[in-house]
């Protein structure tokens, strides 16, 4: 049998104690060398490189250092018999020959047909259109270059792609640098004067890849040519403006390993190896000079240890028990002992502080920041002023900016005189600290994009960002203040269409946030909560417990509680505003993305009297299969993601986990439903999606059901992102307005 016999596809099952697992292997041949590549479903990883495949004697060897796997089978027509190797262990897997599909059942999303009648359902004179709130902005994510040269920044094109272009400040003088392909640059940096590097993944799966271009388009690379490998940057290094230090995992599919990446040849060094079965690493801290200096492990799943290094050799110097945090913020240059650093801790205490630390002596120097009701991180240093503290900030019912140092109060309070009471934020800044990049927001504001130069104190208007909506019109979001049903205080935001009139009850959607722990919704302009508003529906935020920003007790009181007092807390805010004649109690609707997709699947099988209709994008709908389907870099967190939400290897807790996932109740949900899905979410398989619409329709209930298979775990492409919200409209209006309702304009 020659190699490019096998060119094509197989599919196995493999079963690991009691759990299946499709394995996919994609066979190709170049000059009659098999190639091969490993597709895993589950796990939303596709075309993951093997180092080899050879046929001898119809006998198929595939090989990966990487996964630690071989897989050995005899070939017979197009089923090839054989053993999975892995990690020391074996199993037998049988692949059949198919052809490759798309993910997921294919046969269940809505046709564009039936999408577009649901969107159609939407009727009235509104003044702006979906597109106003949800189209790209003409230019966003603006950058200084470090010299101050240039500004960088995505630039969308009439039919909706993004591309990377600069600007020079002097002339004003655009140039394309990157033109969007197939595939989405997901983000940016500038690594010095005249190179910058970005990221891209294939069809949001995540696994991001990076390259580098100079700034007059020449020497365009990709740098980390590696299929199935996710990148990141984690250390620029202004001392070195030819390296960059990157975290790949590229030796160890379940671990995150740094490296010493050259951005103009790609040539990468490994500056820290994780040893097969130590604990996984979570974090590393590097310095100004891109030297490691401390690692963050997980030890026995749920607690975090940190190694700082000392005398050649990493010693722990803190080992924080589950839910306390002790995190380096940065090491502190401006003093003489080498061993300070800023740390963001709670040790001790109940709310995230900012402390000076010495690390060798592994003591507390002194608190240098901290608030009484809030949880505070942000920390603002001067590198040209030998890394004097320029200000500290936090998140409170809107986010607060407090000046430091001298030059930094000169600087705020000449902005506060130029933009008065709105919200600001000087969010870059050139190396000499003479050019400062500033952005506007508020709750009306989308943002505002300024330049101020120190030395001519002038203020310069760049862009606004989608100027079509004015201010004026939009609706303004108001923090409320409530008691849970068991005492706890919990905050939020409630967003009202201009125009209501005391007494008038709203239909309203409530929007519970994704992650859930340690994320917070926050003030500020929300494109959909004022979409929302446009059309005559309110839009509550709840902050519910094992939401960040509110101290360790508040963010405890949700772990092992996620579906249960975390989703009474969205119900207690739903009575809240009710109780407050803002709401009808009979037109309320929820809708929400990742967690937020299971809480409202969540929502409407627990309390389906509340909920007249609810929207899940991208929401978990069976934790069994939820916890299944972790991608591979995600292994190391199992033990504390099971802290968190459930122990499915706990009979009382997989009882819960069974109770609480609405796939396997779906006669408990009653209103009508609409499912969203990307089908290549690494985070959220597709499968989630799938069952419970299945599920549902088994019970002869038609649920729409929209799939894009060029996204993700959420939209990012500007044509998905307007179906999406247009078929959103469509549902809601069927479902809330009464039909006598008279649009609100704005």
């Amino acid at each position: 049998m020659h190699a490019q016999q096998l060119n094509g596809t197989y599919s196995g099952t493999l079963e690991v104690q009691g759990m299946e697992m499709e394995l996919i292997y994609n066979l190709t041949t170049t000059n009659d060398n098999l190639i091969a590549t490993m597709d895993v479903p589950m796990q939303g990883a596709t075309g993951i490189e093997m180092d080899s495949a050879v046929l001898e004697n119809n006998v198929l060897t595939i090989i990966s250092a990487k996964l630690k796997m071989a897989y050995k089978g005899t070939v017979k027509g197009e089923a090839i018999t054989g053993t999975y190797q892995q990690m020391g262990q074996e199993y037998p897997l049988d692949l059949q020959k198919i052809v490759k599909t798309k993910p997921g059942n294919t046969s269940l999303p809505s046709s564009d047909a039936e999408i577009s009648k649901l969107a159609a359902l939407e009727q009235g004179d509104y003044t702006y259109a979906v597109e106003d709130y949800f189209k790209t902005p003409e230019a966003y994510s603006f950058k200084l270059s470090p010299d101050g040269t240039y500004i960088a920044y995505m630039k969308r094109r009439s039919s909706g792609e993004r591309d990377l272009y600069l600007k020079e400040t002097a002339t004003q003088k655009e140039t394309l640098l990157m033109k969007q392909g197939e595939d989405l640059i997901r983000g940016y940096a500038w690594a010095n004067d005249t190179r910058i590097l970005y990221l891209q993944d294939k069809g949001g799966n995540e696994n991001h890849h990076l390259f580098g271009v100079d700034i007059d388009g020449k020497n365009s690379k990709e740098l980390t040519p590696f299929e199935g490998v996710k990148v990141n940057i984690i250390e620029g290094l202004k001392e070195d403006e030819n390296h960059v230090i990157v975290q790949m995992n590229k030796d160890n599919a379940q671990q995150e390993e740094p490296y010493r990446l050259n951005i103009n040849t790609g040539e990468i060094t490994k500056l820290y190896s994780v040893i097969e079965g130590n604990p996984p690493v979570a974090g590393y801290n590097f310095d100004r000079k891109g030297n490691l200096r401390a690692i963050s492990r997980i030890v026995d799943g749920v607690k975090t240890e940190v190694l700082y290094k000392m005398d050649g050799a990493f010693k722990q110097i803190i080992l924080a028990e589950f839910g306390d945090v002790f995190a380096i913020s940065s090491f502190n240059p401006n003093t003489e002992n080498p061993h300070d650093a800023y740390v963001l801790s709670n040790l001790g205490t109940d709310k995230l502080e900012i402390q000076l630390y010495d690390l060798k002596k592994n003591k507390k120097i002194k608190t240098v920041f901290k608030n009484e009701t809030y949880d505070v991180s942000g920390i603002s240093l001067s590198r040209k002023r030998n890394y004097e503290i320029d200000y500290f900030s936090y998140t409170a019912e809107k986010a607060v900016v407090l000046p430091q140092s001298t030059t930094y109060k000169t600087i705020y309070t000449r902005l506060q005189k130029e933009f008065g009471e709105k919200q600001f934020f000087t969010v870059d800044r050139t190396d000499d600290e003479l050019q400062y990049l500033v952005v506007v927001t508020s709750d009306k504001i989308v943002g505002e994009y300024y330049l101020y130069d120190v030395k001519k104190d002038t203020v310069k208007l760049l862009y606004k960002l989608l100027p079509q909506l004015q201010a004026e019109d939009m609706a303004l979001m108001k923090p409320i203040t409530f008691k849970s049903r068991d005492g706890l205080t919990l905050h939020g935001y409630l967003t009202l269409p201009n125009g209501t009139v005391k007494g008038e009850k709203l239909p309203l959607i409530v929007n519970p946030h994704g992650g859930p722990q340690g994320l917070r919704d926050t003030w500020g302009f929300n494109p959909a909560a004022q979409l929302f508003a446009s059309r005559g529906y309110a839009t509550l935020h709840v902050n519910f417990r094992i939401s960040g920003g509110y101290g360790k007790e508040f963010l405890k009181a949700g772990f092992g509680q996620i579906g249960r007092k975390a989703m009474d807390d969205v119900e207690d805010g739903v009575d809240y505003v009710v109780h407050q004649g803002w709401v009808d109690k009979d037109k309320v609707a929820i809708y929400g993305a990742s967690h937020g997709g299971y809480a409202v699947l969540r929502g409407m099988q627990k309390t389906p009297e509340k909920y007249a209709c609810g929207v899940d994008y991208v929401g978990v709908s069976n934790l069994n299969t939820f916890m299944d389907t972790f991608p591979a870099y995600w292994e190391k967190y199992r033990a504390l993601m099971e802290k968190i939400w459930y122990n499915p290897n706990n009979p009382k807790e997989k009882a819960i986990m069974d109770e609480i996932s609405p796939a396997l109740h779906p006669e408990a949900i009653v209103k009508p439903l609409f499912v969203v899905q990307g089908a290549n979410d690494p985070r959220v398989n597709i499968n989630e999606a799938d069952q419970m619409v299945q599920n549902l329709r088994d019970r002869g209930i038609e649920v729409p059901y929209l799939v894009k298979y060029d996204e993700g775990h959420g939209f990012g492409k500007e044509e998905n992102q307007l179906q999406l919200y247009k078929a959103m409209m469509g549902f809601f209006a069927q479902h809330l307005k009464p039909e006598t309702i008279v649009p609100v304009k704005g």
